[in-house]
């Protein structure tokens, strides 16, 4: 699902034979290409994976290398994993390997409509077996003791798929169930378990829109707890679903969804809103390890907008970008962040920055340019070692100039190169908002016909809006005015009557799709050439935006 700038490692998806499970089990505990015991004294340490081979840097405030660990030069390292305390680095030839527990007391894979389970890393007998029929995912809570686990079975000849929880090893008789959440419309689900393994968020998705509305396909997302409730999460605006992220907490969760720009909502346990961020150019969302502060960013294909707030006041703390980032991460102590450039993703500029969350730039680092990044990650540590600190806005100082984004320069016509520029956007971004019910008052959540009717309400509302624009500028273009010399170029021309008519032909055209999207919101059926004039918006939107940016 994620719309997340993350690089994973390509591994082979083949089933394990019994022979090479047990040695892929042996390479997770670190007894495969190498391992590396960590110093509980030791700095943070940031493992870096690349053509230059693997090493490690020391963390916040020295930025050089390990002397504790031994650079492998070698470039056939596919993976690499730290335990979970920390102390314990592997890395290996990229052999896939099964799921653990966190306290690796169990460890499961799933074969043939089953999940197999052992126990105490002993692989030579199966402990406990899950039998679902075309059981296709599975997932183990985190946490302590007792496991849960989250299964997924997609739907077959008009039966819906379903999710179902269980707690290991009570998986005998039709109650064993903790919790079961059934749905139409799935051919794939992301599942996530929130750190008190107490809920599930399922995030279902379609390869196509039957609607036409996007060819992103359809993404739904759903909330089913351990304690057997679910629901689906309403979502405001229609779009993809690009992430999903539960709060540390484990209480909340953050929503990145809808046509760009996105909103970001925060939910609680209820499924209820309760801070709306309004809508921006982004696409991930990251909390702290701490979860007091909340990274939302515009990866991939958007320009590395961050927004970092304090999630307890709802207060914006910063604004950083980091152009070109295909990778995020937070240091364990909840004040430093670490951004990439990684290949094969790009393979130019590679390099990474160490941010402090405030937005400065305390470290960075640039590859060769014959040379390539492959992976760069933070050491983890247990919960706890780092305290929570209280929020700062001020930007911590730094040896680094601070980086400040360079808008990009739209094209402008030889006869307006002189003149004041002036900005035009397709779209008003919404402002952040509270959605909290203030005290005394009596505000319900919306039903589900509500929140339709308000959908369509805001449709008709924006349609209004671009109408009115069109007809504010439509008399500007045609009218005579009195004073000739002032007005001899109208104020939204470009003084090429050719770029003119193209930006009024596309505006014409975008105006048709947006009534077309309006139409399949309400149920309307579409006609082949009114989706295949749907799927053509966004390369409308950029065309327009190219002519008419900064004029």
């Amino acid at each position: 699902m994620r719309g997340k700038a993350t690089e994973t490692v390509d591994d082979a998806e083949e089933m394990l034979t019994e022979e090479s499970f047990k040695a892929a089990a042996l390479a997770q505990r670190g007894a495969c290409a190498g391992s590396w015991h960590s110093s509980e004294a030791a700095p943070k340490q940031v493992p870096v994976r690349g053509s230059e081979g693997l090493y490690m840097v020391n963390g916040p405030p020295s930025f050089t290398e390990s002397a504790a660990f031994q650079r492998d030069s070698g470039k056939n390292c596919k993976a690499v994993a730290f335990s979970k305390d920390g102390s314990l680095f592997a890395w290996c030839n990229g052999e896939k390997c099964p799921c653990w527990a966190d306290d690796e007391s169990i460890c499961a894979r799933n074969v043939n409509n089953e999940v197999h389970f052992f126990e105490n890393n002993n692989f030579n007998t199966i402990a406990n077996k899950l039998h679902l029929q075309k059981v296709s995912d599975f997932v183990l809570s985190p946490g302590a003791q007792p496991t849960k686990v989250a299964v997924y079975v997609p739907g077959s000849k008009g039966a819906p798929s379903f999710v179902r929880l269980y707690q290991y090893p009570n998986f005998g008789g039709p109650q064993s169930a903790l919790a079961n959440k059934s749905f139409f419309k799935a051919d794939k689900v992301t599942m996530l378990w929130n750190k008190k393994a107490t809920a599930v968020l399922v995030v279902a998705s379609t390869e196509v829109d039957k609607s036409g509305a996007s060819y992103y396909g359809e993404q739904t997302l759903h909330y089913v707890a351990a304690s057997g409730e679910s629901a689906v999460v309403q979502l405001p605006k229609n779009g993809p679903i690009y992430d999903v992220a539960w709060s540390p907490n484990s209480v909340e969760f953050c929503a990145v969804y809808g046509f760009m720009p996105a909103k970001a909502t925060v939910f609680n346990l209820k499924c209820d809103p309760v801070f709306d961020f309004g809508t921006g150019p982004r696409n991930a969302a990251y909390y702290s390890p701490h979860g007091h502060i909340l990274v939302l960013a515009g990866f991939g294909n958007l320009r590395g907008q961050m927004e970092v707030w304090d999630v307890k006041n709802y207060k914006l703390i910063s604004k950083p970008v980091a152009s070109d980032s295909t990778y995020f991460a937070w240091c364990p102590d909840g004040e430093h962040i670490v951004t990439a450039t990684c290949a094969p993703r790009l393979r130019v500029g590679n390099g990474y920055k160490i941010w402090h969350y405030t937005g400065s730039v305390l470290h960075a680092y640039e590859v060769p340019a014959d040379e390539e990044m492959w992976q760069v990650f933070w050491q983890p540590f247990l919960d706890g070692v780092f305290p929570e600190r209280a929020v700062r806005y001020q930007a911590v100082p730094s040896q680094l100039p601070r980086a400040e984004p360079q808008p990009a320069q739209a094209y402008r016509p030889p006869a307006l190169r002189n003149r004041p520029a002036t900005s035009s956007k397709l779209h008003e971004d919404e402002p952040p908002q509270n959605m909290k019910p203030q005290l005394g008052g009596c505000d319900k959540p919306l039903s589900k016909t509500a929140l339709k009717n308000q959908r369509k309400h805001e449709a008709k509302k924006a349609a209004k809006q671009e109408a009115k624009a069109d007809a504010h500028q439509g008399p500007a273009q045609i009218k005579t005015p009195q004073n000739a010399l002032q007005n001899t170029i109208p104020a939204m021309t470009t003084g090429d009557p050719e770029v003119d008519k193209k930006i009024k032909n596309l505006k014409k055209k975008l105006k048709a799709i947006e009534q077309l999207k309006e139409q399949a919101a309400a149920g309307k059926q579409l006609e082949k050439n009114q989706v295949e004039k749907i799927q053509k918006e966004a390369a409308l939107l950029k065309e327009l935006e190219d002519l008419e940016l900064g004029v």
